[in-house]
């Protein structure tokens, strides 16, 4: 059987591939992919431990068995509108704060929470000439969905929007904005600020910065 492989950022970089197509034995799991992967490319074992793996855009354990034609992510750790468009969006284009907040504001809601995540000149003692960012798109969209509609289950009548850079960022850029509404102010801001935390952790979009001393995916670097 037949599977692709999708590698991102430093993965991506240090195997000098974004895609493999692999042919594995009937049965195989994603564990049997993974050695095979580390043979043939060191770098997959080399960051194996801090790997998630999705197939077909969910995560699954190394004990999944895989079929023809699945598609298979590797995920190094991720960094910490008009009318008919999803609330939770991945964007090349400059982030619109009033677009974001029109997809959550209403006359049933209160409270208005908004942040703003930019692009500053420094990080980590270094002088940061630009960003760029890189993503599982289709993942990245649909955790930060579920994002949204966790925060819409944890405080009832809460709406969130979410919009993320995607790209070549320069100093001053808006990275990502995240609009919060509800009844009252309380839990917009707990909102979005679950939403901004949540986003952090688990939502697979990559950051390297570009700075006066080299360049590096923020993940390499403690």
């Amino acid at each position: 059987m037949h599977v692709c492989v999708r590698l991102f950022g430093s993965l991506r970089e240090a195997v000098g591939e974004k895609e493999l197509r692999i042919t594995l034995a009937e049965g195989a799991t994603v564990d049997d992919l993974t050695e095979l992967l580390h043979r043939e490319h060191p770098p997959v074992g080399e960051m194996r431990s801090r790997l998630r793996t999705a197939v077909n855009q969910d995560l699954v354990p190394g004990t999944e068995v895989l079929r023809d034609g699945d598609e298979v992510a590797y995920l190094p750790p991720v960094s910490g509108g008009s009318a008919g468009r999803p609330r939770c969006w991945l964007s090349e284009e400059t982030l619109d704060v009033g677009e974001v907040v029109a997809q959550v504001s209403g006359d049933d809601c209160g409270g208005l929470v908004t942040f703003l995540g930019a692009v500053r000149d420094h990080s980590r003692g270094q002088s940061i000439r630009h960003l760029e960012y890189e993503s599982y798109p289709e993942m990245a969209e649909r955790e930060m969905q579920r994002i949204a509609d966790d925060a819409a289950e944890r405080w009832p009548g809460t709406r969130v929007a979410i919009a993320h850079r995607a790209g070549h960022l320069e100093i001053g850029d808006l990275a990502v904005v995240i609009a919060a509404a509800a009844p009252h102010r309380a839990e917009a801001f707990e909102a979005c600020r679950y939403a901004i935390d949540t986003l952090k952790e688990c939502v697979p979009i990559w950051k390297k910065e570009v700075a006066t001393d080299g360049e590096y995916w923020v993940d390499d670097r403690p």
